[in-house]
Protein backbone atom coordinates (compact mmCIF):
# COMPACT_ATOMS: atom_id res chain seq x y z
CA UNK A 1 0.00 0.00 0.00
CA UNK A 2 1.07 3.28 -0.68
CA UNK A 3 4.76 4.01 -1.95
CA UNK A 4 7.22 1.42 -0.95
CA UNK A 5 9.85 3.72 0.08
CA UNK A 6 6.98 6.16 0.80
CA UNK A 7 7.53 6.03 4.45
CA UNK A 8 11.70 6.42 3.99
CA UNK A 9 11.40 9.31 1.64
CA UNK A 10 8.71 11.42 3.98
CA UNK A 11 8.51 12.68 7.35
CA UNK A 12 5.14 12.64 9.11
CA UNK A 13 3.14 15.95 8.72
CA UNK A 14 -0.42 15.76 9.76
CA UNK A 15 -2.36 18.88 8.93
CA UNK A 16 -1.20 21.93 10.94
CA UNK A 17 -2.96 23.54 13.61
CA UNK A 18 -3.50 27.35 13.48
CA UNK A 19 -1.01 29.19 16.08
CA UNK A 20 -2.36 29.63 19.65
CA UNK A 21 -2.24 33.13 19.85
CA UNK A 22 -3.86 33.39 16.63
CA UNK A 23 -6.48 30.67 16.90
CA UNK A 24 -7.76 31.81 20.56
CA UNK A 25 -9.20 35.01 19.00
CA UNK A 26 -12.14 33.25 17.49
CA UNK A 27 -14.23 30.04 17.49
CA UNK A 28 -13.25 28.50 14.70
CA UNK A 29 -11.35 25.47 13.93
CA UNK A 30 -8.16 25.28 15.37
CA UNK A 31 -6.77 23.66 11.75
CA UNK A 32 -5.57 24.43 8.68
CA UNK A 33 -6.81 23.79 5.35
CA UNK A 34 -4.93 20.92 3.93
CA UNK A 35 -2.70 20.60 0.63
CA UNK A 36 -3.54 17.64 -1.62
CA UNK A 37 0.14 17.43 -2.42
CA UNK A 38 1.15 17.15 0.88
CA UNK A 39 -1.76 14.64 1.61
CA UNK A 40 -0.72 12.61 -1.12
CA UNK A 41 2.83 12.31 0.25
CA UNK A 42 1.70 11.34 3.30
CA UNK A 43 -0.36 8.55 1.92
CA UNK A 44 2.35 7.04 0.32
CA UNK A 45 4.23 6.60 4.23
CA UNK A 46 1.39 3.44 4.22
CA UNK A 47 3.67 0.40 4.41
CA UNK A 48 2.85 -2.76 2.26
CA UNK A 49 3.25 -4.28 6.39
CA UNK A 50 1.51 -7.54 5.35
CA UNK A 51 -0.85 -7.69 8.25
CA UNK A 52 -2.37 -4.50 8.86
CA UNK A 53 -3.13 -3.48 12.73
CA UNK A 54 -4.62 -0.16 11.96
CA UNK A 55 -8.18 -1.50 11.30
CA UNK A 56 -8.26 -4.65 13.56
CA UNK A 57 -10.33 -2.93 16.22
CA UNK A 58 -9.45 -4.69 18.75
CA UNK A 59 -9.58 -4.03 22.58
CA UNK A 60 -6.24 -4.29 24.56
CA UNK A 61 -5.68 -3.37 28.23
CA UNK A 62 -9.31 -1.80 27.82
CA UNK A 63 -8.48 0.55 25.56
CA UNK A 64 -8.89 1.03 22.09
CA UNK A 65 -6.23 -0.98 19.27
CA UNK A 66 -7.10 -0.04 15.86
CA UNK A 67 -10.07 1.58 14.31
CA UNK A 68 -13.13 0.43 16.15
CA UNK A 69 -15.38 0.49 13.03
CA UNK A 70 -12.64 -1.46 10.75
CA UNK A 71 -12.27 1.64 8.37
CA UNK A 72 -10.26 0.25 5.20
CA UNK A 73 -7.33 2.80 6.20
CA UNK A 74 -4.33 0.87 3.72
CA UNK A 75 -6.90 0.80 1.04
CA UNK A 76 -7.59 4.43 1.48
CA UNK A 77 -4.12 5.44 1.77
CA UNK A 78 -2.85 4.00 -0.96
CA UNK A 79 -6.18 5.80 -2.72
CA UNK A 80 -5.10 9.16 -1.83
CA UNK A 81 -1.52 8.28 -2.82
CA UNK A 82 -2.36 7.46 -6.63
CA UNK A 83 -5.15 10.63 -6.12
CA UNK A 84 -7.90 8.40 -6.72
CA UNK A 85 -9.81 10.88 -4.44
CA UNK A 86 -13.35 9.20 -5.39
CA UNK A 87 -12.41 5.74 -4.72
CA UNK A 88 -10.84 6.80 -1.25
CA UNK A 89 -14.29 8.05 -0.67
CA UNK A 90 -15.86 5.42 -1.87
CA UNK A 91 -13.82 3.45 0.30
CA UNK A 92 -14.01 5.34 3.35
CA UNK A 93 -17.82 5.08 3.40
CA UNK A 94 -18.00 1.57 3.45
CA UNK A 95 -17.37 1.73 7.05
CA UNK A 96 -18.06 4.97 8.31
CA UNK A 97 -21.27 7.07 8.45
CA UNK A 98 -20.02 10.26 9.24
CA UNK A 99 -15.80 10.64 8.35
CA UNK A 100 -16.39 14.13 8.55
CA UNK A 101 -16.44 14.03 12.89
CA UNK A 102 -14.49 11.33 13.30
CA UNK A 103 -11.40 12.92 11.01
CA UNK A 104 -11.93 15.74 13.39
CA UNK A 105 -12.62 14.39 17.29
CA UNK A 106 -11.27 11.11 17.06
CA UNK A 107 -8.31 10.53 19.30
CA UNK A 108 -7.26 7.97 16.32
CA UNK A 109 -6.31 4.65 18.11
CA UNK A 110 -5.53 3.56 14.31
CA UNK A 111 -2.32 5.71 14.73
CA UNK A 112 -1.60 4.36 18.08
CA UNK A 113 -1.45 1.07 16.49
CA UNK A 114 0.04 1.61 12.69
CA UNK A 115 2.86 -0.64 12.47
CA UNK A 116 5.44 2.39 10.63
CA UNK A 117 4.56 3.46 14.44
CA UNK A 118 7.19 0.72 15.80
CA UNK A 119 10.02 2.64 14.64
CA UNK A 120 8.80 6.16 13.53
CA UNK A 121 6.12 8.21 13.40
CA UNK A 122 2.76 6.88 12.43
CA UNK A 123 1.14 7.77 8.83
CA UNK A 124 -1.25 10.98 9.42
CA UNK A 125 -4.68 8.40 8.87
CA UNK A 126 -6.93 11.06 10.93
CA UNK A 127 -5.33 14.21 8.68
CA UNK A 128 -5.63 11.68 5.25
CA UNK A 129 -9.65 10.55 6.50
CA UNK A 130 -10.40 14.09 7.25
CA UNK A 131 -8.95 15.55 3.72
CA UNK A 132 -10.86 12.52 2.02
CA UNK A 133 -14.47 13.79 3.82
CA UNK A 134 -14.15 17.30 3.20
CA UNK A 135 -12.98 16.79 -0.94
CA UNK A 136 -15.96 14.55 -1.38
CA UNK A 137 -18.43 17.50 0.33
CA UNK A 138 -16.46 20.14 -1.58
CA UNK A 139 -16.61 18.00 -5.07
CA UNK A 140 -20.00 17.34 -4.71
CA UNK A 141 -19.80 13.73 -4.44
CA UNK A 142 -21.53 13.19 -1.31
CA UNK A 143 -25.11 13.77 -2.34
CA UNK A 144 -28.80 12.52 -0.83
CA UNK A 145 -29.34 8.99 -1.63
CA UNK A 146 -32.65 7.82 -0.76
CA UNK A 147 -33.72 4.31 -0.39
CA UNK A 148 -35.46 3.13 -3.31
CA UNK A 149 -38.31 1.40 -1.50
CA UNK A 150 -39.75 1.20 1.76
CA UNK A 151 -40.57 -1.50 3.90
CA UNK A 152 -43.56 -0.60 5.68
CA UNK A 153 -41.75 -1.01 9.11
CA UNK A 154 -41.64 2.46 11.05
CA UNK A 155 -38.30 2.64 13.76
CA UNK A 156 -38.51 5.03 16.83
CA UNK A 157 -34.52 6.58 17.54
CA UNK A 158 -33.96 8.44 20.81
CA UNK A 159 -31.17 10.65 20.78
CA UNK A 160 -29.15 12.27 17.82
CA UNK A 161 -25.41 11.62 18.88
CA UNK A 162 -23.64 9.83 16.52
CA UNK A 163 -24.29 6.37 17.99
CA UNK A 164 -28.42 7.53 17.12
CA UNK A 165 -27.54 8.96 14.14
CA UNK A 166 -25.43 5.59 12.36
CA UNK A 167 -28.38 3.94 13.55
CA UNK A 168 -30.93 6.25 11.58
CA UNK A 169 -28.95 6.34 8.53
CA UNK A 170 -28.13 2.36 8.00
CA UNK A 171 -31.87 1.58 9.00
CA UNK A 172 -33.37 4.42 6.64
CA UNK A 173 -30.73 2.77 4.28
CA UNK A 174 -32.21 -0.83 4.89
CA UNK A 175 -35.83 1.26 3.42
CA UNK A 176 -37.43 1.75 7.05
CA UNK A 177 -39.17 5.22 7.66
CA UNK A 178 -37.09 6.55 10.77
CA UNK A 179 -38.26 8.90 13.27
CA UNK A 180 -35.42 10.45 15.69
CA UNK A 181 -36.05 12.24 18.48
CA UNK A 182 -33.72 14.35 20.77
CA UNK A 183 -34.42 16.44 23.85
CA UNK A 184 -32.16 19.78 22.69
CA UNK A 185 -33.08 22.12 20.17
CA UNK A 186 -30.65 20.64 17.55
CA UNK A 187 -29.71 17.79 15.98
CA UNK A 188 -26.51 15.89 17.26
CA UNK A 189 -25.89 15.26 20.60
CA UNK A 190 -22.62 15.81 22.46
CA UNK A 191 -21.56 16.67 18.51
CA UNK A 192 -23.66 19.95 18.96
CA UNK A 193 -23.07 20.87 22.74
CA UNK A 194 -20.50 18.34 23.98
CA UNK A 195 -17.33 19.26 21.60
CA UNK A 196 -16.92 22.91 21.00
CA UNK A 197 -16.38 24.51 17.93
CA UNK A 198 -12.90 24.97 17.73
CA UNK A 199 -12.92 20.90 17.05
CA UNK A 200 -15.88 20.75 15.19
CA UNK A 201 -17.65 23.26 13.67
CA UNK A 202 -21.15 22.53 13.75
CA UNK A 203 -21.83 23.51 9.96
CA UNK A 204 -19.79 20.21 9.05
CA UNK A 205 -22.41 18.04 11.78
CA UNK A 206 -25.86 20.36 10.30
CA UNK A 207 -24.08 19.49 6.81
CA UNK A 208 -25.09 15.83 7.56
CA UNK A 209 -28.33 16.14 9.07
CA UNK A 210 -29.73 17.62 6.18
CA UNK A 211 -28.16 15.07 3.80
CA UNK A 212 -30.14 12.59 6.08
CA UNK A 213 -33.15 14.83 5.84
CA UNK A 214 -33.05 14.77 2.22
CA UNK A 215 -32.67 10.75 2.72
CA UNK A 216 -36.09 10.47 3.96
CA UNK A 217 -34.98 10.28 8.04
CA UNK A 218 -37.37 13.00 10.31
CA UNK A 219 -36.20 14.91 13.29
CA UNK A 220 -38.07 15.83 16.01
CA UNK A 221 -36.84 18.36 18.26
CA UNK A 222 -36.99 19.72 21.72
CA UNK A 223 -38.81 16.52 22.45
CA UNK A 224 -37.41 15.05 25.81
CA UNK A 225 -38.82 11.44 25.88
CA UNK A 226 -39.77 9.81 29.23
CA UNK A 227 -41.00 13.73 30.17
CA UNK A 228 -42.21 15.43 27.05
CA UNK A 229 -43.33 12.31 25.47
CA UNK A 230 -43.84 9.00 26.94
CA UNK A 231 -41.48 5.87 26.23
CA UNK A 232 -44.22 3.72 26.40
CA UNK A 233 -46.56 5.61 23.53
CA UNK A 234 -43.12 4.90 21.01
CA UNK A 235 -43.16 1.41 21.91
CA UNK A 236 -46.99 1.54 20.96
CA UNK A 237 -46.80 3.34 17.60
CA UNK A 238 -43.66 2.08 16.32
CA UNK A 239 -42.68 -1.82 15.05
CA UNK A 240 -38.96 -0.63 17.41
CA UNK A 241 -37.13 1.66 19.27
CA UNK A 242 -33.79 1.81 19.72
CA UNK A 243 -32.19 4.08 22.51
CA UNK A 244 -29.32 5.82 21.97
CA UNK A 245 -29.26 7.83 24.60
CA UNK A 246 -25.96 8.48 25.96
CA UNK A 247 -24.06 8.55 29.21
CA UNK A 248 -25.34 11.71 30.48
CA UNK A 249 -25.31 11.51 34.17
CA UNK A 250 -21.95 13.78 35.15
CA UNK A 251 -19.80 12.37 37.80
CA UNK A 252 -20.44 14.95 40.97
CA UNK A 253 -17.40 16.01 43.41
CA UNK A 254 -19.49 16.18 47.03
CA UNK A 255 -16.95 18.06 49.26
CA UNK A 256 -17.42 21.06 51.16
CA UNK A 257 -18.37 24.00 49.28
CA UNK A 258 -20.03 22.30 45.88
CA UNK A 259 -22.87 24.30 46.34
CA UNK A 260 -21.13 27.96 45.72
CA UNK A 261 -22.11 30.48 42.74
CA UNK A 262 -19.31 29.28 40.19
CA UNK A 263 -18.98 25.20 40.41
CA UNK A 264 -20.65 24.10 37.18
CA UNK A 265 -20.50 20.84 36.03
CA UNK A 266 -18.38 21.11 32.80
CA UNK A 267 -21.26 20.03 30.29
CA UNK A 268 -23.46 23.22 31.76
CA UNK A 269 -20.22 25.50 30.55
CA UNK A 270 -20.04 24.00 26.99
CA UNK A 271 -23.21 23.59 26.34
CA UNK A 272 -24.30 27.11 27.23
CA UNK A 273 -21.50 28.66 25.35
CA UNK A 274 -22.13 27.09 21.93
CA UNK A 275 -25.76 27.60 22.51
CA UNK A 276 -24.44 30.95 22.64
CA UNK A 277 -22.47 30.91 19.46
CA UNK A 278 -25.31 29.46 17.55
CA UNK A 279 -27.71 31.96 18.88
CA UNK A 280 -25.61 34.99 17.95
CA UNK A 281 -25.22 36.02 21.75
CA UNK A 282 -22.60 37.85 23.51
CA UNK A 283 -20.71 34.72 24.61
CA UNK A 284 -19.21 36.39 28.06
CA UNK A 285 -22.67 37.72 29.30
CA UNK A 286 -23.19 33.89 30.42
CA UNK A 287 -23.53 32.84 33.80
CA UNK A 288 -20.50 30.60 34.02
CA UNK A 289 -18.13 32.93 31.23
CA UNK A 290 -14.72 33.14 32.72
CA UNK A 291 -13.71 36.12 31.71
CA UNK A 292 -11.48 38.10 33.87
CA UNK A 293 -11.56 34.98 36.26
CA UNK A 294 -9.36 32.39 38.05
CA UNK A 295 -10.53 29.36 36.20
CA UNK A 296 -10.05 25.81 37.82
CA UNK A 297 -11.14 22.55 35.28
CA UNK A 298 -11.06 19.45 38.16
CA UNK A 299 -10.59 16.51 35.22
CA UNK A 300 -7.64 15.91 32.70
CA UNK A 301 -9.72 14.23 29.93
CA UNK A 302 -11.13 15.61 26.71
CA UNK A 303 -13.82 17.53 28.16
CA UNK A 304 -11.65 18.76 30.44
CA UNK A 305 -9.38 20.27 27.71
CA UNK A 306 -12.56 21.91 26.10
CA UNK A 307 -12.84 23.82 29.22
CA UNK A 308 -9.57 24.91 29.17
CA UNK A 309 -9.76 25.88 25.28
CA UNK A 310 -13.02 27.32 26.03
CA UNK A 311 -12.09 29.44 29.07
CA UNK A 312 -8.78 30.73 27.40
CA UNK A 313 -11.65 32.04 24.51
CA UNK A 314 -13.49 34.12 27.04
CA UNK A 315 -10.17 35.98 28.40
CA UNK A 316 -9.97 34.41 32.08
CA UNK A 317 -7.29 35.79 34.03
CA UNK A 318 -5.78 32.15 34.59
CA UNK A 319 -6.45 28.15 33.68
CA UNK A 320 -5.53 25.74 36.27
CA UNK A 321 -6.31 21.84 35.20
CA UNK A 322 -6.44 19.44 37.90
CA UNK A 323 -5.42 15.70 37.40
CA UNK A 324 -5.90 13.13 40.02
CA UNK A 325 -4.02 10.54 37.20
CA UNK A 326 0.08 10.86 37.43
CA UNK A 327 1.90 12.32 34.37
CA UNK A 328 2.37 10.20 31.86
CA UNK A 329 5.73 9.27 30.66
CA UNK A 330 7.15 10.49 27.09
CA UNK A 331 7.41 7.23 25.57
CA UNK A 332 5.71 3.88 26.13
CA UNK A 333 6.35 2.31 29.24
CA UNK A 334 7.08 -1.57 29.08
CA UNK A 335 3.30 -2.02 30.31
CA UNK A 336 2.19 -0.44 27.55
CA UNK A 337 3.61 -2.03 24.08
CA UNK A 338 2.74 -1.36 20.71
CA UNK A 339 -0.29 -2.37 19.16
CA UNK A 340 -1.94 -0.78 22.47
CA UNK A 341 -3.03 3.11 22.73
CA UNK A 342 0.11 4.67 23.45
CA UNK A 343 -0.07 6.71 27.44
CA UNK A 344 2.41 8.97 26.73
CA UNK A 345 2.67 12.54 27.73
CA UNK A 346 1.45 15.18 25.25
CA UNK A 347 -0.60 18.46 25.02
CA UNK A 348 -3.49 18.88 23.63
CA UNK A 349 -5.04 22.01 21.65
CA UNK A 350 -6.03 23.46 25.21
CA UNK A 351 -2.57 22.69 27.17
CA UNK A 352 -0.82 24.24 24.24
CA UNK A 353 -2.75 27.67 23.84
CA UNK A 354 -2.63 27.74 28.19
CA UNK A 355 0.98 27.20 27.67
CA UNK A 356 1.32 29.75 25.19
CA UNK A 357 -0.59 32.52 27.06
CA UNK A 358 0.63 31.59 30.34
CA UNK A 359 3.91 29.81 30.49
CA UNK A 360 3.43 26.44 31.33
CA UNK A 361 1.02 23.31 30.76
CA UNK A 362 -1.70 24.08 32.77
CA UNK A 363 -2.12 20.26 34.15
CA UNK A 364 -1.04 19.83 37.98
CA UNK A 365 -0.68 15.62 38.56
CA UNK A 366 -1.87 13.71 41.31
CA UNK A 367 -4.21 16.10 42.59
CA UNK A 368 -7.51 16.72 44.21
CA UNK A 369 -9.65 18.68 45.27
CA UNK A 370 -10.28 19.18 49.25
CA UNK A 371 -13.06 21.92 49.52
CA UNK A 372 -14.42 24.65 47.54
CA UNK A 373 -13.93 28.09 49.41
CA UNK A 374 -16.37 31.05 49.07
CA UNK A 375 -17.17 34.76 50.09
CA UNK A 376 -19.85 35.95 52.38
CA UNK A 377 -22.00 36.29 49.25
CA UNK A 378 -22.01 32.63 48.55
CA UNK A 379 -19.45 32.99 45.46
CA UNK A 380 -16.34 31.06 44.71
CA UNK A 381 -13.06 32.40 45.39
CA UNK A 382 -10.51 29.63 46.04
CA UNK A 383 -10.08 25.98 46.17
CA UNK A 384 -8.18 23.94 49.00
CA UNK A 385 -6.40 21.59 47.30
CA UNK A 386 -3.73 18.52 47.95
CA UNK A 387 -1.64 16.00 46.35
CA UNK A 388 -2.17 12.50 46.58
CA UNK A 389 -0.37 9.11 45.62
CA UNK A 390 -1.94 6.11 45.02
CA UNK A 391 -1.86 3.41 47.31
CA UNK A 392 -2.91 -0.24 46.98
CA UNK A 393 -5.16 -1.73 49.27
CA UNK A 394 -7.02 -5.25 49.10
CA UNK A 395 -5.67 -5.58 45.57
CA UNK A 396 -7.37 -2.15 44.88
CA UNK A 397 -5.50 0.75 44.41
CA UNK A 398 -6.59 4.50 46.30
CA UNK A 399 -5.86 7.81 46.35
CA UNK A 400 -4.24 9.05 49.39
CA UNK A 401 -3.16 12.80 50.75
CA UNK A 402 0.06 13.72 51.02
CA UNK A 403 0.30 14.91 54.63
CA UNK A 404 1.33 18.80 54.26
CA UNK A 405 0.75 19.17 50.33
CA UNK A 406 -2.39 21.38 51.37
CA UNK A 407 -2.21 24.75 49.10
CA UNK A 408 -5.13 27.29 48.53
CA UNK A 409 -5.06 28.84 44.65
CA UNK A 410 -7.02 31.20 43.44
CA UNK A 411 -10.80 30.33 41.66
CA UNK A 412 -14.13 32.58 40.85
CA UNK A 413 -14.85 29.46 38.21
CA UNK A 414 -14.67 25.95 38.26
CA UNK A 415 -15.46 22.81 36.17
CA UNK A 416 -16.27 19.53 36.90
CA UNK A 417 -15.06 17.55 34.27
CA UNK A 418 -14.28 13.84 35.84
CA UNK A 419 -16.50 12.04 33.03
CA UNK A 420 -20.26 10.43 33.29
CA UNK A 421 -21.52 7.65 35.43
CA UNK A 422 -24.02 6.22 32.97
CA UNK A 423 -27.53 7.32 31.49
CA UNK A 424 -30.41 9.21 32.62
CA UNK A 425 -33.29 7.21 34.62
CA UNK A 426 -36.19 8.75 32.90
CA UNK A 427 -36.68 6.05 30.15
CA UNK A 428 -35.38 2.95 32.05
CA UNK A 429 -37.75 3.56 35.03
CA UNK A 430 -40.69 4.27 32.43
CA UNK A 431 -40.03 1.07 30.63
CA UNK A 432 -38.72 -0.71 33.67
CA UNK A 433 -35.25 -2.10 31.23
CA UNK A 434 -32.32 -3.72 33.09
CA UNK A 435 -29.04 -2.42 34.12
CA UNK A 436 -26.00 -3.53 34.75
CA UNK A 437 -23.60 -3.49 37.37
CA UNK A 438 -22.43 -0.11 36.22
CA UNK A 439 -26.35 1.33 35.61
CA UNK A 440 -25.91 1.19 31.87
CA UNK A 441 -28.93 -0.10 29.69
CA UNK A 442 -28.23 -4.42 29.86
CA UNK A 443 -27.74 -5.27 26.00
CA UNK A 444 -25.55 -7.60 25.06
CA UNK A 445 -22.93 -6.65 22.87
CA UNK A 446 -23.49 -8.23 18.88
CA UNK A 447 -27.32 -8.82 19.98
CA UNK A 448 -27.90 -4.96 22.07
CA UNK A 449 -31.55 -6.46 22.69
CA UNK A 450 -32.57 -5.21 25.86
CA UNK A 451 -35.20 -7.45 28.75
CA UNK A 452 -38.09 -5.35 26.43
CA UNK A 453 -39.11 -7.15 23.13
CA UNK A 454 -38.09 -4.72 19.90
CA UNK A 455 -36.73 -2.24 22.22
CA UNK A 456 -32.42 -1.81 21.81
CA UNK A 457 -30.28 -0.20 22.72
CA UNK A 458 -26.60 1.00 21.54
CA UNK A 459 -23.58 3.85 22.08
CA UNK A 460 -22.99 5.15 25.62
CA UNK A 461 -26.23 4.51 27.13
CA UNK A 462 -25.17 0.62 26.76
CA UNK A 463 -21.23 0.74 26.74
CA UNK A 464 -20.87 3.70 29.13
CA UNK A 465 -18.67 7.09 28.31
CA UNK A 466 -16.78 6.00 25.37
CA UNK A 467 -15.48 7.59 21.72
CA UNK A 468 -17.34 8.69 19.09
CA UNK A 469 -15.88 5.77 16.66
CA UNK A 470 -17.23 3.45 19.15
CA UNK A 471 -20.96 5.08 19.38
CA UNK A 472 -20.29 4.87 15.35
CA UNK A 473 -19.65 1.51 15.56
CA UNK A 474 -22.60 0.31 17.75
CA UNK A 475 -25.08 2.27 16.16
CA UNK A 476 -23.91 0.36 12.98
CA UNK A 477 -24.28 -2.53 14.69
CA UNK A 478 -27.16 -2.02 16.39
CA UNK A 479 -29.09 -1.20 13.53
CA UNK A 480 -28.01 -4.50 11.74
CA UNK A 481 -29.79 -6.55 14.73
CA UNK A 482 -32.87 -3.92 14.71
CA UNK A 483 -33.74 -4.67 10.82
CA UNK A 484 -33.06 -8.52 11.48
CA UNK A 485 -35.72 -8.06 14.04
CA UNK A 486 -38.09 -6.50 12.11
CA UNK A 487 -37.34 -8.74 8.76
CA UNK A 488 -36.19 -11.81 9.81
CA UNK A 489 -32.68 -11.28 7.84
CA UNK A 490 -30.57 -8.51 7.03
CA UNK A 491 -28.20 -7.39 4.80
CA UNK A 492 -26.91 -4.66 6.54
CA UNK A 493 -22.86 -4.61 6.69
Amino acid sequence: MGKPTGFLEHARSPIPDRAPLDRIKDWNEIHEDFQEQKLKQQGARCMDCGTPYCHTGMTLSNMASGCPINNLIPEWNDLVYQDKWRDALDRLHKTNNFPEFTGRVCPAPCEGSCVLGVIEPPVTIKSIECSIIDKGFQEGWVSPNPPKSRSGKKVAVVGSGPAGLAAADQLNKAGHSVTVYERADRIGGLLVYGIPNMKLDKKYVQRRVDLLAEEGIEFVVSTEIGKDLPAKKLVDDFDSVVLCCGATKPRDLPVEGRELNGVHFAMEFLTKNTQGLLELKDITAFETAAKGKDAVVIGGGDTGTDCVGTSIRHGCRSVTQLEIMPRPPEERAADNPWPEWPKVYKMDYGQEEAKEIFGSDPRHYLTATKKFIGDADGNLKSLLIHEIEWKQENGRFTPAEVPGSEREIPAQVAFLAMGFLGPEDAIADELSLGRDSRSNIQAEYGKFTTNLEGVFSAGDMRRGQSLVVWAINEGRAVARECDRFLMGETSLP
